[in-house]
């Protein structure tokens, strides 16, 4: 059985479905030309139909509807060339119209799925329901006065994707693993950005739970997450609640929530309205959006190598294992970099460097790989040195550093600091002399059966030539010492 969480009357299989809200890239809002950018002045980037000026009529931004397609057809689902915008009505405060305009029951996307990979290599299909598109509201700002509310419309009309998915997810591991693909994919694609911190990528969470083998109980949804780690730790806590409930005999109320990461809960926000509550209907100032087949399949051209497609060509290309290449393919950047630096090179190697060395000074820089302490071509430059001999394994690790340190190349490093590999025969036999005379019980150990004292000796000689004798001859000189001595 998989994920369960016991309970005091037994297991629970938890159920979960996301609905992912994605932020379009574009130049302008989805039915304005007011800007998108983000950390504007407030209320600076507002048209009149933002802000819901009587008389004003919303026109469609034709690359909202491009990017829409582009992510449904990365997400393998269908694409409906006839669809319609409807009006949700409801009343808030960031929200000037009364209402939202989005799709309800016509979305221009439908059907699809996403492949996951979880940490033991498994790998699991999560369908996507639809994929519609809808304008944001704006931003209520709760502490920037001690008893006012300030409103900020930057937000109100941008292009949102709202991406449902099946519940097919059984495990807050499942639930960020297809949280963290669905962003790799929009970020490959280029139609979101991905910045959950800054909101252009959010998560309403799904949650219910039932004994295992049973049919669907009451779910509860957990509003606006904005983090992979929130997102699990949500499901945890809520399912969590749910279970004492029904084990006290109580009842799960269906309602929408909030999770308090400070605390670890969730807690109530509203009673769940249904779609009835909302009054849906045809939006009067928009007609049905039909789009032409050929356009579609103009854009299908268009699109990039995708993380999985990507990934398998890794795999036959350039003989990864599956975890480097699922590695190396999370970031269209990463993949770029490893097929700059592994172009005429050892792919094994290259991907070994990347994975730890590279992504360590990442993280100890806090470099992004768009702006990396060292470029592909630096790094390439780096292995050159150690494949052609110049430098050895440890003397490259040592190099590495500095580079990333100072911003040097590696032939300057090795010529400036004289680095290079020691090869000389004779300077490695007079190193091995010494090591042995100084060490003369030690050989005596060896000689009467201690084989294990030979790394000891190699240590040794290293240490001696500073880590520059060349690792291969040191071995061969001192088992031609040894054996004949």
């Amino acid at each position: 059985m998989g994920y369960v969480i016991e309970g005091k009357t037994g297991p629970w299989e938890v159920v979960i479905g996301l609905e992912v809200h994605a932020q379009v890239i574009s130049q302008a809002k989805l039915f304005s030309g007011a800007a998108t950018a983000f950390g504007g002045e407030p209320n600076h980037q507002v048209s009149l139909i933002d802000a819901a000026f009587p008389g004003m009529l919303p026109v469609i931004n034709r690359e909202c509807v491009a990017q829409a397609i582009r992510t449904g057809l990365g997400l393998n689902a269908e694409i409906n060339l006839w669809s319609r915008f409807d009006r949700k009505n409801y009343f808030y405060a960031d929200l000037p119209a009364g209402y939202q305009i989005s799709q309800y029951q016509h979305p221009i996307v439908g059907k699809g799925e996403i492949e996951i990979e979880l940490s033991d290599g498994s790998t699991r299909r999560i369908g996507i329901t639809r994929l519609h598109l809808e304008q944001d509201a704006g931003k209520s700002l709760h502490d920037q006065h001690p008893t006012k509310t300030l409103i900020d419309l930057n937000r109100a009309g941008v292009a949102l994707m709202e991406i449902v998915s099946e519940p097919d997810m059984r495990s807050p591991e499942e639930a960020g693993a297809y949280l963290r693909k669905l962003r790799t994919i929009l970020r490959y694609l280029g139609t979101c950005d991905g910045n959950m911190e800054e909101g252009s990528l959010r998560a309403d969470v799904n949650v219910s739970v039932r004994r295992p083998g049973e049919g669907f109980r009451t779910r509860c949804e957990v509003k606006n997450v904005n983090s992979v780690r929130f997102v699990m730790q949500a499901i945890e806590a809520e399912a969590r609640r749910q279970i004492a409930i029904w084990e006290e005999g109580g009842v799960v109320e269906q309602e929408t929530r909030l999770f308090e990461p400070g605390r670890g809960i969730t807690r109530s926000m509203r009673s769940k309205e249904d779609a009835h509550d909302y009054r849906y209907f045809p939006d009067p100032d928009l007609v049905p959006l039909v789009i032409d087949a050929a356009w579609v399949e103009e854009l299908r051209r268009t699109l990039p190598e995708l993380p999985d497609a990507k990934k398998r060509r890794f795999m036959e290309q350039y003989g990864l294992p599956a975890y480097d290449a699922g590695l190396l393919v999370a970031e269209a950047a990463t993949a770029d970099y490893y097929e700059k630096l592994a172009r005429g090179r050892d792919p094994k190697l290259a991907a070994n460097w990347m994975i730890g060395d590279l992504f360590a000074a990442l993280n100890r820089t806090g470099r992004s790989i768009e702006d990396p302490p060292v470029a592909a071509e630096g790094l390439g430059e780096l292995l050159d040195l150690l494949t052609d001999g110049t430098i050895s394994g440890r003397i490259a690790k040592e190099v590495f550093e500095i580079m990333v340190e100072t911003g040097e190349g590696a032939r300057a490093i090795v010529e400036k600091r004289g680095l290079r590999q020691v090869t000389d025969t004779a300077a490695i036999e007079q190193a091995v002399a010494e090591v042995l005379a100084a060490n003369a019980d030690k050989v005596a150990e060896y000689k009467s059966g201690k084989e294990k004292l030979f790394g000891y000796f190699v240590g040794q000689v290293m240490k001696r030539m500073a880590g520059k004798g060349n690792p291969a001859l040191v071995n061969e000189v001192l088992r031609r010492v040894l054996g004949g001595g």
